[in-house]
């Protein structure tokens, strides 16, 4: 590999800027997050978008917050605009566990090292901007501007919050994966155009002042939601709100969706079409280094980036629709699927680095096996409105053949440099159920749950099939436990026929709403006489954009608008999510007590039979409780939850 210099990332120093031989800049970005030359990390990916279209491009990595504010004004103004995101997780849920408590470890810094992000950093980073340059305009994205662009429920203040664009000041959001909009809004600017008159580019939101005229645009429907005051006073409005909201979004050609905000109008516009192949290409060919910036050298290890150091992102989006996650809200329902051919130069890129020792940690992305994916007839995906292609049932539309991914697995592994490829990234299993995925073919998917276990899994296996009661999967838009049953027996007659010791481990979440203590203790129950200890498990943490963040919040399904139940206290939590532990000798009295009250001393003597053939844990902690886990949706890799022990 050839050696890099200082010159190959962008420059994050006046030094930096001088050594290009620059003297300003078009666009300087701020982020919360320490600076990775890397696909998988956003700000580096805005970044190499806008150098891409010739621009001049300085990035800013954590700025400190706290001293002078010298950060904010060494590289003087840009000529076109400050670009500001929190980071690739929201910034609250990188500081702060389920239970509201400081993390003691923050993966997109150095060491791991806290404290170099500010809680709601969007928000901070652009007041700051606009108070030391109240002339340049500031453009903010990420996922914390774009799960937070209208009326939003923050959890960690326990409050209903206004649009990020009000509360941060900013001039511009962008929603969503910011390719697209980027590069118009770019070619509207080097065209000329003002900033402030940037206001019809599609997957971008802005704030209009109270005597603003509306912009016009033909070729759109518009939409108003219920007013911010509306939703403060009710909850039932708000909820309603949320149904247009996730529609519009999921939607190929969406209505422009206008909210009053105080005497203000947010205007949320249309969403790009899902990008296509030679879009998704060029963004991954671009000319990133792969690594940490120089300046960490001497820090220590970054651990989001240790995680995918080796591994390969093949696609964007999830249609699964999942009730308590965000990747659809933020990365499309669509699925946008590099070429085998960009994949594999990427492969080759990566086996050619120094320390690569033949084994890649993970071809996949938000779920493992949605490659190549969509709709067999475009003009019924065209009118859908359904948050999830996948829930209740799988689309009679949708093709789920396996065998591009297959094929792609194969390709990467006839690498001369590749050892092993593995599947780092969670796998739908219930795509893999015929009984379930009625429309494909059996062989095919059998073929490939035998390609991953025989090729691609080091000892174990993660799936996530989150509860065992049918009613709190069909809110969480999850299938019948019934087919991970099913799914089960066909990894058991997989791992005889080739003699394999391979482990299956299911992830739960405890407290989602719709959950009683009651559910918990069936999940216990059926999850240990299925031969399951669970440790990969977390507690319901609510994020702003998800179904069962608003349920929470206002108590209503947004989509039924009916009453829903949703555990909240610390209590319920704790005895919800205790049950995952019963196997520890610390809870047997607690679980013994519970039971009895519930009048379920069928599931005690399942849970707790008098020669109980379970091995005897001494009393501890699990080594990841729901207090410590990041949310299912927040995760960069679920590769790093892993149980107690060596891989076989």
């Amino acid at each position: 590999m050839q050696e890099l210099r200082l010159s190959d990332w962008l420059p994050t120093t006046n030094r930096e800027v001088k050594i290009r031989g620059w003297d300003e800049l078009d666009v300087i970005l701020f982020s919360g997050d320490a600076y990775i030359d890397h696909p998988s990390f956003g700000p580096a990916v805005i970044g190499r978008i806008l150098e891409s279209y010739g621009l001049r491009v300085a990035i800013v990595p954590q700025p400190n917050v706290n001293d002078n504010l010298q950060d904010f004004v060494k590289l003087g103004a840009p000529k076109l605009f400050f670009g500001v995101t929190g980071g690739c997780m929201d910034p609250m849920v990188s500081n702060y566990n389920a239970n509201k408590r400081r993390r003691k470890k923050d993966a997109y810094t150095p060491n791991g090292d806290i404290g170099f992000r500010p809680d709601y950093a969007t928000t901070v980073y652009s007041n700051i901007l606009k108070e030391k340059w109240p002339d340049v305009p500031v453009l903010i994205g990420g996922i914390e501007a774009s799960l937070r662009r209208v009326t939003h429920y923050d959890y960690w203040s326990d409050k209903l919050m206004p649009t990020i664009l009000e509360s941060s000041k900013a001039d511009m959001l962008v929603y969503g994966m910011g390719e697209q909009p980027l590069r118009e809004v770019v070619r509207l600017l080097l065209k000329g155009v003002p900033f402030s008159s940037i206001t019809t580019v599609k997957q971008t939101a802005v704030l209009l002042e109270a005597n603003a005229k509306i912009p016009k645009n033909s070729n759109w429907e518009d939409v108003e939601i219920a007013s911010h005051e509306y939703c403060l006073n009710d909850k039932k409005t708000y909820a309603s709100n949320f149904k247009i909201i996730e529609q519009e979004s999921n939607k190929l050609y969406a209505r422009r969706i206008f909210q009053k905000v105080g005497a203000k109008t947010l205007m949320i516009n249309p969403p790009y079409p899902t990008m296509i192949e030679k879009e998704i290409d060029a963004s991954f060919d671009l000319p990133y280094t792969r690594l940490p910036h120089p300046k960490y050298n001497k820090r220590g290890p970054i651990p989001a980036y240790e995680m995918i150091k080796f591994s390969i992102n093949a696609h964007r989006g999830c249609f699964g629709g999942c009730s308590f996650c965000t990747i659809s809200a933020h990365q499309g329902k669509f699925i946008a699927s590099r070429s085998q051919e960009s994949v594999l130069k990427e492969v080759d890129k990566v086996a050619n680095m120094p320390d690569f020792k033949g084994y890649l940690s993970d071809i996949g992305g938000p779920s493992a096996n949605m490659y190549k994916m969509k709709g067999k007839i475009q003009e019924i995906c065209d009118k859908c409105v359904a948050p999830s292609c996948i829930s209740p049932v799988i689309c009679s539309n949708l093709d789920t053949s396996h065998k591009p991914l297959t094929e792609l697995y194969r390709a990467v592994d006839s690498h001369p440099k590749v050892k092993k490829s593995f599947i780092g990234s969670g796998i739908r299993h219930d795509m893999l159920v015929p009984e379930f995925n009625k429309n494909a073919d059996a062989k095919e998917l059998d073929d490939y749950t035998e390609e991953v276990m025989t090729k691609h899994v080091s000892g174990r296996l993660k799936v996530a099939p989150e509860h065992t009661s049918d009613p709190v999967l069909k809110l969480m838009r999850k299938p019948s436990f019934s087919y991970f049953h099913k799914f089960k027996e066909r990894f058991d007659k997989i791992n005889s026929k080739h003699k394999l010791k391979l482990q299956l481990i299911p992830y739960f979440i405890s407290n989602h709403p719709a959950c009683e203590a009651e559910d918990m203790a069936d999940l216990a129950a059926e999850t240990k006489d299925m031969g399951f200890q669970l440790e990969q498990v977390q507690g319901f943490t609510p994020t702003p954009m998800t179904v069962a963040t608003v349920i929470y919040y206002s108590g209503y399904h947004p989509y039924t608008l009916q009453e829903i139940k949703t555990p909240k206290t610390s209590k319920e939590k704790d005895e919800q999510h205790r049950f995952f532990f019963w196997y520890k000798h610390e809870n047997k009295a607690w679980i013994k007590n519970t039971l009895n009250k519930l009048g379920r001393q069928d599931l005690l003597k399942v849970l707790l039979p008098e020669n109980d053939k379970w091995r005897k844990n001494k009393p501890g902690k699990p080594k990841h409780t729901f207090n410590d886990a990041v949310p299912f949706n927040q995760r960069k890799n679920k590769a790093k939850f892993r149980p107690k022990g060596k891989r076989k």
